[in-house]
């Protein structure tokens, strides 16, 4: 799901906040840029994201947003 623009907007487990991460989509409480667990999701499982590629994300979480950015992907339906 690389490259394309996704509306994180009412998305509970992402969050932006001015000057942090550059006021990127982020996971709410760390710094981890959603974008980057679901670039990550075409090739490694949610409990893989959580526990090689994003340690401490949780694999609930890591499911939640990958799930979330299928659903509310801008101009495609995936």
């Amino acid at each position: 799901m690389q490259d394309i623009e996704i509306d994180w907007e009412d998305c509970p487990d992402v969050e932006r906040i001015p000057g942090k991460v550059s006021g990127q989509p982020i996971v709410v409480g760390t710094r981890i840029l959603a974008q980057g667990v679901v670039d990550n999701a075409d090739d490694y499982t949610p409990e893989e994201i959580a526990t090689e590629i994003f340690p401490g994300l949780g694999v609930d979480r890591a499911r939640r947003i990958v799930e979330y950015a299928r659903r509310h992907t801008k101009g495609l339906n995936v």
